[in-house]
């Protein structure tokens, strides 16, 4: 009798949502039934009735007590791809019935079933008065869009190459946008030369981004792209809201949870996505309250749900490029035209990293240097020599993470060591690992390759000495310029840019620390002079402006 093989181990991922069915696709007792009935409508529908497609915004709230209703998608060849159906005391949706943004499935009736209704507007109530209902369906939200995006659904298939700059730019727009969606990379992939040979695409058209239905762009720009998908908002330019936040970075988004969830209209612009600086962080380790740490794109990712949890709208992709407060309300101008009226304007833009001044240093943005360290990046630097430079904590942070996964970090620093800039943990990690090597008072002295960087120098500063490496793959994060250029006619700013609040604001104390020169504008966060640049700093002045503007909104009498 031969020898059984033994059964293959089953390793159980606790991250993976498909471990959490009960919690993803939750069934509601009786009694939340008949809570959640007060805010709808029964109705009988017959079998094969669409109660959704893809590509809608502000769709229903469905719960089904009895009958089944599929979940589904169009595969390529056309087809309807059904991933999920709800049976009785389940509900439809995912984090997308918190926003106007476009629904990524369809759902259809598949026998003949009666459903409650919940419409959109009466859905918010819902959530807002039924705190355990509220609580449950955030949970399962939230999980099946981790679902939607570690198996694909809803999403579209981006086609280039790996390292090429723009498929780069685009894959981590859909990333940190949580937006389902799988790379053929054309360096690799055995599928991509079918691809190519069916779209008849040239190299100069990659990348390229087909949808489950109609569309097929050739390298899109980042806003064409969330248009399309359907991510960004439309704003109405008459209404008024109380509160525009510019800025979705920690402090940011910490604003707009405590604005909303105290009833103030409240909107958040976006140039990207939900996170700032924060949200290109691979671990954050000394965030009170996670003691194994959590990535920035995650904490981002829950502060945005909870905002819009509360009722702020996200307009991502969208960024600020002027501020008329010679009126009020104060109109803040997007980069694509659109107006925002708003009684409130909280300044929470932030900074981004400066650039290094090497030669052809341009020529590598995106297809080699880098200023965000996640998992998507670390892909391209598996068993490779990657360079940091920086010595701060988003330096250090890097470092540690790509020392699992590259065959070697050089961290470049133009100082004499870490200590005074980067949280002594990072140190300590930093000096123990022998897959880091820091390299003291050196700088970047050559970058060389051909449309990809492939080879790095940096010389010694005190020696003279040149190192050249075999590097593909450069980390640039070194200290901060301020995102204020839209402001300059409206705000005082400090000599290097940041704005200028309270005592430091044309040298008097104003009522709030968070005050710039312009009564009714607040700073927050990074973008504010003085600021301590931490994670846990600007969530707590993006948490503390609002009493401010509360006081600027409804003044004490006398």
């Amino acid at each position: 009798m031969s020898e059984q093989s033994p059964a293959p181990e089953v390793v159980y991922d606790p991250t993976d949502p498909m471990n959490r069915k009960e919690q993803m696709f939750p069934r509601l007792d009786p009694s939340m039934v008949r809570r959640i009935a007060s805010y709808g409508q029964e109705e009988l529908v017959p079998t094969g009735t669409m109660l959704f497609e893809r590509g809608q915004r502000g769709v229903d709230f469905f719960l089904v007590l009895d009958g089944l209703v599929e979940v589904f998608d169009i595969d390529k060849h056309g087809q309807s791809n059904v991933f999920t159906m709800y049976a009785a005391r389940q509900f439809s949706g995912e984090m997308n019935m918190f926003n106007h943004r476009a629904v990524m499935a369809s759902a259809r009736v598949a026998m003949d079933s009666r459903v409650l209704r919940v419409r959109s507007a009466d859905f918010r109530r819902m959530v807002a008065a039924e705190a355990d209902i509220s609580e449950i369906i955030m949970r399962a939200f939230i999980l099946r869009r981790v679902g939607l995006i570690r198996a694909g659904f809803g999403g579209v298939v981006l086609v280039g190459p790996g390292h090429s700059g723009d498929t780069l730019r685009l894959e981590r727009f859909l990333v940190r946008n949580g937006y389902p969606h799988r790379l053929i990379d054309t360096e690799v992939d055995a599928d991509a030369e079918g691809f190519i040979e069916c779209f008849q695409l040239h190299p100069d058209q990659l990348p390229v981004v087909i949808c489950p239905e109609r569309c097929f762009l050739q390298n899109p720009s980042t806003s064409e792209l969330a248009d399309e998908l359907g991510l960004t908002e439309v704003i109405d330019p008459d209404f008024v809201y109380d509160v525009a936040v510019a800025g979705a970075g920690p402090a940011g988004l910490a604003a707009a949870v405590y604005a909303a969830s105290e009833g103030l209209t409240t909107i958040v612009v976006e140039g990207v996505a939900p996170g700032g600086q924060a949200g290109t962080s691979s671990k954050i380790e000394n965030y009170l309250g996670f003691p194994t740490g959590i990535s920035g794109q995650a904490l981002a990712g829950r502060a945005q749900a909870q905002a819009q949890k509360f009722g702020a709208r996200l307009a991502i992709s969208r960024q600020a490029s002027a501020l008329d407060c010679s009126v009020h309300p104060f109109r803040m101008r997007l980069d694509d035209g659109q107006t925002i009226q708003a009684r409130v304007v909280i300044v929470a833009t932030g900074a981004r990293y400066r650039k290094l001044d090497v030669p052809g240093y341009e020529l590598f943005e995106g297809a080699g240097i880098h200023y965000a360290c996640t998992a998507m990046e670390g892909q391209l630097c598996k068993n490779e020599e990657v360079v940091v430079v920086g010595g701060g904590n988003s330096a250090g942070q890097a470092a540690v993470f790509l020392s699992r996964i590259a065959s070697h970090v050089h961290v470049l620093v133009r100082s004499s060591g870490l200590a005074a800039t980067m949280s002594d943990y990072l140190v300590r990690r930093i000096q123990l690992s022998s897959s880091i090597t820091l390299h003291t008072h050196s700088e970047i002295v050559n970058l060389e390759g051909d449309g990809r960087l492939k080879q790095v120098s940096w010389r010694q500063r005190e020696t003279g000495e040149v190192t050249t490496r075999p590097v593909s793959n450069v980390f640039v994060m070194i200290g901060a310029e301020p995102n204020t250029d839209w402001l300059k006619d409206c705000l005082a700013l400090d000599n290097k840019g940041f704005v200028l609040t309270g005592r430091c604001a044309q040298g008097h104390l104003l009522e709030s620390p968070y005050a710039t020169t312009k009564p009714g504008i607040f700073a927050v966060g990074d973008v504010r002079s003085g600021s301590v640049k931490r994670v846990a700093s600007s969530v707590g002045e993006g948490s503390v402006v609002i009493q401010a503007v509360h006081g600027y909104l409804a003044p004490a009498p006398g």
